[in-house]
């Protein structure tokens, strides 16, 4: 691991010249190592992007048509809201696999609470924002303050969300307001308003990425002793990263609703493992400290017009359930590939 100034700035007693001095290049060379590392995964992804857009476009010439662009940004906006959720807590050295979970819980409260009439989206938006805050601060506090591994304790937590979909909404049903399915897939100025929603998610990361928690996220992701030594408060950090994480998975369930029209507790199965998958391909490395959630914006677009290849090859369902499990451990093995590289 590297040196606490490495990240953070010097520690005690060490000045910004003697850090620039130190022996064989120390952490001037460990941060070049990992920006380098960085730009290479970039490539990457922008390459994979480029090449399933050209196959879809020869796949599906009507994809740059106006309704085909609305059909695929309404499509890929909850798993990008939920790959930018999922971010979030990596960079930040964590794991949440409750995350499809709590996009279910968050959009069967909704639907709920909107009952289908339009006066009352704006609380159904605020419940959907709220349950999944709260979602995230539960998962934050029993990973910070109990101080279990995210991965179990997020596998946990993940069953007890899902068991709680259920009892709000026990079967698929509920019925979204008109206002909240029409605005979805309507255009302003010409422009489909998912996919101003879509470009909104990268744009807010980069107006925010330079507050203090954010720091901090990445801080604690990079070395939670480290980060400590700088004067992170890391227990409140954590639970800042899994809390961030629950609203964003919350906008993650009204993307749900706008797209289906319809409540549904079993949506988030999946999601889970595809934020995963979408982080890695994006360029954010699972130990955490390196990565940004705008390349997981890029993973999980990859990620859906793969997909969506699949689908207009005519594979049968089967094919592509085996298909999407390969992708999710061939960028599981990317991901370890390069922490081991790191590492020597």
């Amino acid at each position: 691991m590297s040196a606490p100034q490495t990240q953070h700035g010097p520690g005690p007693g060490t000045t910004s010249g003697d850090t620039r001095r130190t022996p064989d290049g120390g952490p001037l060379a460990s941060i070049g190592a990992r920006l380098g590392r960085l730009r290479v995964a970039s490539w990457a992804t922008a390459a994979l992007l480029v090449a399933v857009l050209v196959v879809n476009g020869i796949l599906q010439p009507n994809i740059l048509t106006a309704y085909g662009i609305t059909s695929l940004a309404t499509t890929l906006l909850p798993l990008v809201l939920v790959a930018v959720a999922q971010a979030v807590v990596v960079i930040g050295g964590g794991l949440d696999l409750s995350i499809g979970a709590i996009v279910a819980l968050s959009s069967v409260v909704a639907v709920q609470a909107m009952g289908g009439s339009d006066a009352m989206v704006p609380l159904g938006l605020l419940a959907a924002v709220g349950t999944g805050l709260a979602a995230g601060l539960a998962n934050g506090l029993v990973v910070s303050l109990l101080r279990l591994q995210p991965l179990i304790a997020t596998f946990a937590t993940g069953s007890v969300f899902s068991g709680m979909a259920l009892w709000v909404l026990p079967t698929p049903g509920g019925q979204v307001p008109g206002f909240m399915t029409g605005i979805y897939r309507q255009a302003i100025a010409g422009i489909p308003v998912a996919l101003l929603l879509l470009a909104a998610v990268p744009a807010s990361w980069l107006l925010l990425r330079r507050t203090p928690v954010i720091h901090h996220i990445r801080a604690v992701g990079d070395g939670p002793s480290a980060a400590f030594a700088s004067l992170v408060p890391v227990q409140r950090t954590q639970i800042a990263s899994f809390a961030l994480a629950g609203g964003i998975g919350g906008l993650a369930g009204l993307a749900v609703l706008g797209n289906s029209g319809s409540g549904d507790p079993f949506i988030g199965a999946d999601l889970a493992l595809s934020a995963v998958a979408a982080v890695v391909v994006g360029g954010v490395a699972l130990r955490g400290g390196i990565g940004s959630p705008v390349g997981a914006v890029a993973g999980a677009i990859v990620l859906g017009l793969a997909t969506n290849i699949l689908f207009f090859l005519g594979l049968p369902t089967a094919w592509r359930a085996l298909a999407s499990g390969l992708v999710v451990i061939a960028a599981l093995a990317l991901s370890a590939l390069t922490a081991g590289r790191g590492e020597r």
